[in-house]
């Protein structure tokens, strides 16, 4: 299977080498253009300058000078084109050539040729002049006059196809090798573009087959700009890993305290029973360790069934059918009402600092009941004797707030924490409760959590809140 590097570098060669290649095609065919329009423009140039040379040598020595003939050989040289004159008739009067044997002295220019000359006196072609030459050539002529503007003849300066697509040819080496270098250059920045841009999915890859042995420790390293797609990706990446740590250190924490939790009620049961079964126990104490049993067979059912509630109430309160309007207020009555023997035979004082005008909320109304319930239930154990437990209910900024205080032991700041966390017991419920089994709190940060409503604790100076939220009916 072809790497995403490997995918994204074939993409990018592949797009540089095509829109290198239509420039390229693009800028031959205009440098092309250029460099033969420029020649052509110099012979033009050359023709002119031809034209007037004649003009003011024919006025003293006629076309046929020797003077011409050498001022003719001059400009060739320099020029590197063939260079000649002639008279109104058609015929080479001068030349070029420095031999005094000049073959194209004394030829005539065919009548086709004299013809196209006559409507202006200029020309520009191709053509081999009635076969003077042996090729084509490129032809450029000029009208020679005299003084008065009596037409003499004519100046022609020719080149050979191959002198004028030289110059191009020339211009098109260098200017092939300078693209052949920008276009290595071009797939090498490319090449390494693409790396640089590969290698964070690489880490990824690497990262998730490690995650997928259970390392979760492993993280990718963040690019040079965390703002862009692959930086936000990175972070995304990370910020799962992270996730995934802490849910694998919560899930071993779940695993050790639930096997503590089983073990110990386990433990008991087994160890009485084997007692009384093999007589270790006497016969008159069997009925206080077979209490002992039941008790803990009871812990142990109650530990299971609170496990089951945890996950069947989770997904009730998650399910937004299950959603209703109801009133708060008449619902932190009635469960009030279930603690009115508990609150009694510790003396404490309830103290409901509810609103006259009832306060009317959608949520899951069993959740929300199981919530108030281990609030309350959690506020009775704690609190101190003849102490007050409150509970308050206002609403703020289009939510319901309601909170349970009551006045106990301090909860010690490293434990607030995690508080909310399954099987998590402070010292102080340890030591004054051993009925919970450490999932009532985490109940209800979790059916407020599916209502994507928050709650709160802080303990001070022997004073306990929980306050949490819940959207207001409309």
């Amino acid at each position: 299977m072809k790497s995403v590097y490997l995918r994204n570098f074939v993409a990018t060669a592949t797009l540089v080498s095509v829109s290198f290649l239509l420039t390229t095609i693009a800028f031959i065919g205009i440098a092309r253009s250029y460099v033969i329009n420029d020649y052509q423009t110099t012979m033009a140039s050359s023709a002119s300058e031809t034209a007037r040379l004649a003009s003011t040598v024919a006025d003293h020595d006629g076309l046929r000078s020797w003077s011409l003939g050498m001022s003719l050989s001059t400009i060739s040289n320099s020029t590197g084109n063939h260079v000649f004159v002639i008279d109104e008739t058609g015929e080479i009067v001068c030349c070029s050539d420095k031999r005094t044997d000049c073959d194209h002295l004394g030829k005539t220019l065919p009548e086709s040729v004299t013809e196209m000359l006559s409507p202006n006196g200029t020309l520009r072609m191709f053509s081999t002049l009635g076969d003077l030459y042996g090729e084509k050539r490129y032809v450029v002529a000029q009208p020679i006059t005299g003084r008065d503007g009596i037409l003499l003849g004519y100046a022609f300066v020719t080149c050979a196809t191959a002198n004028m697509f030289g110059a191009w040819e020339n211009f098109l080496g260098i200017a092939v090798l300078v693209a052949m270098g920008v276009f290595a250059l071009a797939l090498v920045i490319s090449l390494f573009y693409s790396k640089r841009m590969a290698r964070p999915l690489d880490e990824m890859a690497a990262a998730s087959r490690k995650f997928a042995r259970g390392d979760f420790s492993v993280r990718v390293k963040q690019v040079e700009d965390p703002t862009d797609e692959m930086g936000a990706l990175i972070e995304s990446f990370n910020s799962m890993a992270d996730s995934l740590e802490k849910a694998e250190e919560r899930r071993s924490e779940f695993i050790a305290n639930i096997s503590h939790e089983l073990r110990t009620p386990m433990t008991t049961i087994s160890g009485f029973a084997d007692g009384i079964l093999d007589g270790t126990i006497p016969k008159e104490q069997e009925e206080k360790y077979l209490r002992s049993i039941s008790g803990e067979t009871k812990r142990l059912s109650r530990l299971v069934r609170e496990m089951l509630d945890v996950s069947q109430m989770r997904n009730r309160a998650a399910d937004p059918a299950k959603r209703t309007v109801f009133d708060l207020t008449e619902l932190i009555l009635q469960t009030m009402l279930s603690f009115e023997s508990r609150a009694t035979k510790k003396n404490l004082d309830v103290d409901p600092q509810l609103p006259e005008k009832h306060i009317m909320v959608r949520a899951d109304r069993d959740g929300i009941t199981q919530v108030i319930f281990n609030l309350i239930d959690n506020a009775v154990k704690f609190a101190e004797k003849g102490s007050c437990i409150t509970i308050r209910l206002y609403k703020d900024d289009g939510k319901a707030y309601v909170s349970v205080r009551n006045r106990g032991e301090t909860i010690p700041p490293d434990d607030l924490p995690f508080i909310f966390d399954r099987f998590h017991k402070s010292d102080r419920s340890r030591s004054l409760d051993k009925s919970g089994v450490g999932l009532g709190l985490y109940l209800v940060k979790a059916i407020i959590n599916s209502h994507d409503e928050d709650i709160a604790v802080k303990s001070e100076d022997g004073v306990t809140e929980f306050v949490f939220t819940l959207p207001l009916a409309e």
